[in-house]
């Protein structure tokens, strides 16, 4: 198949588990040997990887669709000029901000995107349209890379003449954080847009729930394809002899590093666990930083400085290498997760999780793994990390049924073939 994937960059300065899920699904489809153009969007994709998989440049340069949403003057430049403020030399210095905006900001530019035409970026869709229209061959299908792009769905596919299929993962923690009004004007705007989507496709069976319930769309309009690692470079190695938890993930409020600090504090309150250590990357923002320094004190004022370890580098291999040393790995993550990229890589790794019962925990639980704790808290959790890490032999079982089920279930390759299955199924 002829495939065109729009998806969204992080500028690569946060473990950003949407960009590593479509980086890794491209990789595998192409291994399938489908023809995949990757169009990113907002901010480069992989900054820090010397071999790129972009095939495309950048549209709606996250500079550029600012620009454009607060003054007319900048939807009239010429495209010389928008393809400067769109290069990766630019986008790369504001790519450590969550935002160059206001709340306000935020709000009314993610509702203009959601209007497509209707919106303020409408030379930016003629842009992408045009270039979508000069390629070699017409493609098969559009892939949004999430439902925030479906103002596209309707232009792209009239224009094209091509379907669209949009993955969800994780949409709602961001639409539901806009705040009034635009929260339940994006939602309103999704709901209309869904009319051009030819199909979903979800990340779990948690997820179809949550999005078929708030875009009033009938389940069987949404399919379930897990996503997938690749279960050939992480791989397992053997168990630490120290009890090690690993927290991968952005370090900010929302993932719940606070809570995690708190529960080793607890854990090392038994003697077994005096040498208990917490391994932590996974990168920031700019708007985390306060946070970020909230945790470093409270970790100097519980005496836990040479137990607790900040890890730069979050690349693949350091990822891999990174999980390797763990004995369980636990993200307290304080909204549900759609699929929990950081779960399943460990998984591959043969590292289990120690999670929250919310979101899609229950069902990598229920596949084996790992374990939940009901209340999200630190007394809970450290309870929970005291009773797994207390029993060797339930454990070393832990850790073999979770790369079991990585392999079973969660390879990339099968992820690929599954979603190819159910475009076709269309």
């Amino acid at each position: 198949m002829r495939i065109i994937q729009l998806t969204p960059g992080s500028g690569d300065n946060f473990y950003c588990e949407n960009c590593l899920r479509d980086l890794a699904l491209v990789r595998a489809l192409r291994a399938l040997g489908h023809e995949v153009t990757l169009v990113p969007m907002y901010l480069p994709l992989q900054i820090k990887n010397p071999e790129p998989l972009e095939s495309a440049p950048i549209f709606f340069g996250k500079i550029n669709v600012y620009l454009q949403q607060k003054a007319w003057l900048f939807r009239r430049i010429p495209t010389w000029l928008d393809r400067w403020l769109d290069s990766p030399f630019l986008l790369r210095g504001i790519a450590k901000n969550s935002s160059m905006t206001s709340a306000r900001d935020l709000g009314e530019t993610t509702i203009s995107m959601l209007e497509g035409t209707e919106g303020r970026q409408t030379k930016e869709i003629d842009r992408l349209a045009e270039w979508l229209h000069g390629q070699a061959e017409k493609a098969d299908v559009i892939i949004l890379s999430n439902a925030l792009l479906s103002g596209l769905a309707q232009p792209l596919r009239e224009r094209l003449k091509t379907p669209v299929v949009c993955l969800l993962q994780d949409e709602d923690g961001f639409l539901d954080g806009l705040g009034h009004p635009w929260t339940q004007r994006a939602w309103d705007r999704l709901r209309a847009n869904s009319e051009y989507i030819d199909h979903f496709v979800s990340v779990s069976r948690y997820f179809q729930g949550v999005m078929a319930e708030r875009m009033g769309v009938a389940t069987e309009r949404i399919s379930v394809v897990y996503t997938g690692v690749d279960t050939t470079e992480f791989v397992p190695a053997e168990m630490p002899q120290t009890p090690t938890i690993g927290f991968l993930a952005r370090k900010c409020h929302d993932n719940g590093l606070d809570i995690l600090i708190n529960a080793l504090y607890m854990l090392r309150r038994d003697e077994r666990f005096r040498k208990a250590r917490l391994l932590v990357t996974g990168g920031h923002l700019n708007n985390d930083i306060l946070f970020l320094n909230t945790v470093k004190r409270r970790i100097a004022s519980q005496h836990l400085d040479e137990w607790v370890t900040f890890q730069d580098d979050y690349a693949r291999p350091a990822r891999r290498e990174f999980l390797n040393r763990l004995s369980v790995v636990s993200v307290p993550t304080r909204r549900p997760m759609a699929y929990g990229l950081f779960a399943l890589e460990a998984m591959a790794c043969g590292v289990p999780f120690v999670q929250p019962a919310r979101g899609v925990f229950g069902e990598l639980a229920e596949m084996g793994g790992g374990v939940l704790y009901e209340l999200n808290n630190p007394v809970h959790l450290a309870e929970k990390l005291r009773e797994v890490l207390s029993n060797a032999a339930r454990l070393a079982d832990l850790r073999k049924k979770a790369r079991q089920t990585a392999e079973e279930v969660f390879a990339i390759e099968k992820t690929a073939e599954s979603l190819i299955s159910k475009i076709k199924d269309q």
